[in-house]
């Protein structure tokens, strides 16, 4: 249990400071898909780490963690998402977040939850088969409803770096394939609602699987 303390004051990016001392990104610190910093390419980051990132690494873990337990989520009006990559905060490097729910039922957060925090990625490999989310993909920058298809690999491999520096191999499969190339996209000025043809929204229905 815990309770947040609001101060007059702000983080460099808008982020109000709580009671513990830590920082608690909100919903609306997140960038809004209209602004124009979402469609830079970010740059790679050099190690070691800065003190600043390391920090928004930890905020955005802890919002995407919150963001997912349903008390939490209300109690803080946070927008639930899985992904969150630091272009999302103004932050041109590559770097992002991804907060997987693994068990539902569990109680302790690390056995609720796979955290991967993920620099510099490169996808090595993927699959010949494609997949898409039945309910559509959404985003914590696009505050609307899209309707369409976005057509994803089922399964690819990536290679990345942690927060320390030690290079990383993660194969994904499913949900989380779709969050790492996601938040791939987010990292090259891609948003989910480019890969959606305008004309015909629901183009490769038949070809793709859902999920």
């Amino acid at each position: 249990m815990f309770f947040i303390l609001y101060f007059n004051f702000f983080y460099f990016f808008g982020i109000i400071k709580g009671s513990w001392g830590d920082i608690m990104l909100k919903t609306k610190d997140i960038l809004d898909e209209k602004d124009k910093r979402l469609r830079n390419i970010s740059k790679e980051v050099v190690f070691p780490l800065t003190k600043e990132d390391k920090k928004i690494i930890k905020d955005m873990t802890e919002y995407l963690v919150n963001s997912q337990i349903d008390e939490l989520a209300e109690k803080y009006d946070l927008r639930p998402g899985m992904g969150m990559s630091a272009i999302q905060l103004g932050i041109s490097k590559r770097y992002f977040v991804i907060v997987y729910e693994v068990d539902p039922e569990a109680t302790d957060n690390s056995k609720r939850f796979e955290t991967y925090i993920v620099i510099n990625p490169k996808i090595i490999s993927n699959s010949t088969e494609k997949i898409y989310v039945d309910m559509g993909e959404g985003c914590l920058s696009v505050n609307r409803e899209v309707d369409g298809i976005v057509p994803r690999y089922a399964r690819i491999t990536v290679e990345y770096f942690d927060e320390l520096g030690n290079k990383k191999t993660t194969r994904a499969r499913e949900e989380l394939a779709i969050a790492f190339q996601h938040e791939i996209d987010h990292l090259n000025g891609i948003l989910f609602i480019d890969h959606i043809d305008k004309n015909n929204p629901f183009k490769g229905q038949n070809e793709y699987r859902a999920i």
